[in-house]
Formats: C-alpha cells, structure tokens, sequence
C-alpha cells in the first residue's frame, strides 16, 4: 500500500498564519460551477463537480468559495469559512476510521481497519506516517479529558486506552461474563465515563476475523478465523483463554464504562437498530447515537439515558446518506459521515433540532471525522481510501 502525500502548496486566507503543513497540500483543479442547462434552481448538482474536480499534486488552484461546499441553510454560512477549500492529503489507504486530535501530539491519529494499521498526521510537517502496526484492526479513537488515546480494536474484540507511559490498559473486553463484539466507535464523557457501540462489523475476514463458523457472521461456514493469525493465539472452540472471542455472545448494545471499572448497558439494538457512531453534546447532557442509519438524540443523567427520540433519518433530496460516524462542535450542530452515493458522499451537518445545514461533497464515501489543528478548527475527513481537510468557521465540542 502507498500513501501518496501532497506536494504542491495552496493559500487560504492569511498565508502567514497557516501551519507549515497547509503548503504541501494537494490543491483541486478550477472549473465552471455553473450549473447545468435543466438543472433546478436551487437545487445542487448530483454529480461531484462540474467539470470533474482534480485531485493531485499537480492540480491548479481552486477559487472561492469551495464549490463542493453547500449551504443548504443560511445558518451554514456561519460554520464554514468562504476562503477556504477541500484538500486531500493522502490516498492509498483500504477503509479510513476513527480520526481522533490528539492536542499534546498535535497530530491526529486515523485509522485503516482493513489495512490493519494506525496512522499519524502529523500537523506541523504535514506527513502521514505509520502509528502502530498492527493496530488488531483498530477502528474508532478518541483521546479523553488527560489526554490519553482509546481504540476499539476489532481483532481482539476489545476497547483499550493507551496510557502516558507506553502502557496499555484493557478498559472493556467482557459485559456479564460475556465476551464484547466488536467496539467501534467512542466518546468520553467529562465526568470521566466511557460510552462506546459494539455492533458485530468486525467480526469478518477483513476488518477483524470471523466468528466460529455456525455462528454471529459466519453461520454459512464459509470462512475459518484462524489463517492470518498474528500469532496471539486465538481460543479454541470451548476454550476462554486466547486472544478475542470467536463467537457472537451478546446483542450489538451500547455501553457505558463507568471511572469505578463497573460496565453499564446504555442501549440494546431492539431500541435503537444496529449501533454505530456516538458523540456528545457541548454540555454533555445529550448524547447522540446512530442506529441503522439514523441518528437519535438521548437526555442524560449519570448512567442512565431517557427521552430518546428520532432526529434525523439522514435522508437528503430523497437519498439516503448513511451516517457512520459524527462530532459535535461549539455550536451544538452535528457533523456526520455520509457513506452515500456520488453527490451525496462526504460530510452532512444538522442543527441540533435535526435541521440540515449544509453538506460537503467527497469523491469517496466518508465514514468519520473529528475537529483538528491547534484551535480545533479544521475538519479532518476519513474517507474510504483517502484523508481529506478543510478549515471551518467553528470549533469541535470535544476533545479528541
């Protein structure tokens, strides 16, 4: 696999109060963003740009604003910045996940579940460089309020933080006696919790391995989880000891790790569909869940959650755009993954009464994205095989 970084550089705004990396970015080509004769007013293109937009080193420069930048909602102009543009800063890559700012490292970490690495970008310089390998097919990161990272590793079946030290330490792997499923996505809460999702999508031959044929995802018997083995030793059937489970224990729930070690069930997926992304809000008294393609809102208190309800089924001019995973910014709005058809794919962002603002088009599906950069205040975008950013009129909520 080749990362290809950027190489020729771009000026947004004040070039002198950009970070070195922004001048060894890719920028993308000009074009005419008229649009097309039929089209309806108002309404945007379906295709990603008009003519096709370039992406590469040796891409000519973009004019303003960012024609793949949509206000759909006045209150858009707000959030987004008018000199600003699209730029992808690597490709290459098999399935981007998790992205996550780390403020001390300044850099952030992203990872590639099916390439079975994590990666770094790293701020000051620019460059993408391999983080941990192998990462046991880590997907969604976050770093909490001391500033310490914490991956959900598919292969293992497990959510770690990794402390200051170099230490690891296995945050949850078991719920009652039950072996987890696969955690994908996760948030910290300030009063030191730890919710995280734990569909079954890990559990296959790609993004982790497969369950003991018969069972969860391998019911045809069709794949065996132990070629490619990394040599940790993956249990036996009736066996515990090993390294991740092989069988699909439990519900695909939503947890919440409390600081006292104790493991509390948040929602199960006859409430909510399938799990998926988790954010919280500025305040912290909602968090925002995906299930089965939609996003609902919760109260919370403590531990438990109530008055949950629907806001918003992510669908956009009649076409679904599967959300995957989200961030919050200072403002309350949601900024959610699309994996959805050319025109669609990229970023959605919602009010916080499920209104759409705006969208940003990728040429590839998004499935997650955090705020980045010394002031939170670019939006770093992980797409399927390529990392895109672009700076933002607002700051993300949350660390990590």
């Amino acid at each position: 696999m080749s990362v290809k970084p950027s190489r020729r550089g771009f000026v947004v705004g004040a070039a002198a109060l950009l970070p070195a990396h922004v001048f060894a970015q890719e920028a993308p080509a000009a074009r005419n963003t008229a649009p097309p004769p039929g089209a309806a007013v108002g309404k945007p293109m379906t295709v990603i740009s008009d003519p096709p937009r370039i992406w590469g080193p040796d891409a000519p420069p973009q004019m303003f604003p960012d024609p793949d930048i949509l206000v759909v909602d006045p209150a858009f102009n707000r959030l987004r910045m008018g000199q600003s543009n699209i730029h992808r800063l690597a490709t290459g890559f098999q399935w981007c996940e998790g992205p996550a700012w780390s403020g001390e490292g300044q850099y952030v970490v992203f990872s590639d579940v099916k390439g079975d690495v994590q990666y770094r970008y790293i701020w000051e310089t620019g460059e993408v460089t391999a983080f941990r390998r192998p990462s046991y097919n880590s997907n969604g990161n976050t770093f909490d309020f001391q500033g310490r990272q914490i991956s959900c590793q598919h292969y293992l079946r497990r959510l770690v933080r990794w402390e200051h030290d170099g230490s690891l330490t296995v945050i949850a792997d078991h719920f009652q006696g039950k072996h987890l499923n696969t955690p994908n996505d996760v948030a910290c809460h300030r009063d030191g919790s730890i919710w995280f999702t734990d569909p079954p999508f890990g559990g296959s031959l790609s993004e982790g391995h497969p369950d003991e044929p018969g069972t969860g995802n391998n019911t045809a018997r069709l794949d065996t989880p132990y070629f490619g083995e990394t040599g940790l030793g993956l249990p036996r059937p009736g066996q515990e000891d090993g390294a991740g489970n092989m069988t699909m224990e439990l519900p695909a729930n939503t947890y919440r790790w409390d600081p006292s070690g104790r493991l509390d069930l948040v929602f199960t997926p006859d409430k909510l569909g399938t799990p998926n992304g988790i954010a919280f809000s500025p305040d912290y008294k909602i968090v925002y869940t995906m299930g089965s393609g939609k996003i609902y809102a919760s109260d919370v208190d403590g531990a438990k959650v109530s008055n949950t309800r629907l806001l918003t089924d992510c669908m956009v001019d009649g076409i679904r755009c599967g959300p995957d995973g989200m961030r919050v910014d200072r403002g309350g709005n949601l900024w959610l993954g699309s994996t959805s058809i050319l025109g669609y794919s990229g970023v959605t962002i919602w009010s916080a009464a499920g209104k759409l603002l705006g969208r940003i088009r990728l040429p590839e599906t998004c499935a997650n994205l955090c705020f980045a950069g010394p002031k939170r205040d670019y939006l770093f975008m992980a797409a399927a095989q390529s990392i895109y950013m672009v700076r933002v009129n607002i700051q993300g909520a949350a660390p990590g």
